[in-house]
């Protein structure tokens, strides 16, 4: 089953639609991992709402679907774990440590945004890649006319 991914903006969103195989997952692995490059995306939301069971291969490649597309520069955010199946992850020892998750798509928005706005994310512009930041508040800015500082 091939799962559908959407650009929105500098983030790409994948659907899950229905129960994936294993290898439906590494599919999806490997087409965020292109997409992710194709269209210089800063952030990726997995949306796993419909899925009533998340087994440790599926726990597995998702936390390494996420650890590989932070090191393409796009950060990661798994939204729509329902409670019974965070509740059995939790009772297998399942984790998704390292990555970030929210209720739900719009949630995943937010979490994206807010780690943009922190400036853990590269800016896409042009050739080169510009690291995102904050504009120096007047005191931190030293300027040298005529010797200095007075």
């Amino acid at each position: 089953m091939h799962v559908p991914i959407l650009k929105q903006g500098g983030y790409l969103i994948a659907t899950i639609q229905s129960v994936l195989s294993d290898a439906d997952l590494l599919q999806l692995r490997d087409d965020l991992a292109n997409r992710v490059g194709q269209f210089r995306s800063r952030g990726v939301i997995i949306d796993v709402t419909v899925l009533d069971v998340i087994d440790s291969f599926a726990t597995r490649t998702l936390r390494g679907i996420a650890h590989m597309l932070k090191l393409r520069g796009a950060d990661t955010v798994i939204v729509g774990i329902q409670p019974d199946v965070a509740f059995a992850m939790v009772q297998l020892g399942l984790n998704l440590e390292g990555v970030g998750t929210a209720l739900d798509l719009e949630e995943g928005l937010v979490y994206l945004n807010a780690k943009a706005k922190r400036g853990g994310v590269v800016a896409r512009s042009g050739s080169a890649p510009a690291r995102l930041s904050s504009p120096k508040a007047p005191h931190d800015v030293q300027t040298k006319r005529g010797g200095g500082r007075r």
